[in-house]
């Protein structure tokens, strides 16, 4: 009962951050929600890819909570939000990833990120090992 509340909070949540900042944003299955800014050219990363990638991760106040000019890391280790949502870039690809907490860290506090926060990232994809 409790995850599908985070779930539904999540939802309106993103839905009111996409409408504020006027996104076009395409939601998956999943509850993911990306923006294609540049799609890319070249590879597509899969879970189990080495990347190297540029990143700012925030709250949906703009708190930053995390960032990277060039941080190469296996996907298998990351978030499921990183996992699914990088998979729809090609090398060179740019966008926003907005991820709600049950594809981050649920709701279980992780650094500066409270427990049940839905997480965006702006990223660049800059190579697929």
């Amino acid at each position: 009962m409790k995850r599908n509340k985070f779930r539904q909070l999540n939802q309106k949540e993103i839905e009111t951050y996409i409408a504020k900042h006027k996104l076009d944003a395409q939601r998956t299955e999943s509850g993911l929600h990306y923006v294609i800014v540049n799609k890319g050219e070249g590879k597509s990363p899969n879970s189990e890819s080495n990347v190297s990638i540029a990143y700012i991760g925030y709250l949906t106040n703009g708190n930053i909570f995390d960032k990277s000019e060039n941080l190469e890391i296996n996907l298998s280790v990351v978030i499921e939000g990183w996992k699914e949502g990088l998979s729809y870039f090609k090398e060179g690809g740019e966008g926003i990833l907005i991820i709600p907490s049950h594809l981050a860290y649920g709701n279980t506090d992780y650094g500066a990120i409270p427990g049940g926060s839905v997480l965006i990232f702006d990223i660049i994809l800059n190579k697929v090992f």
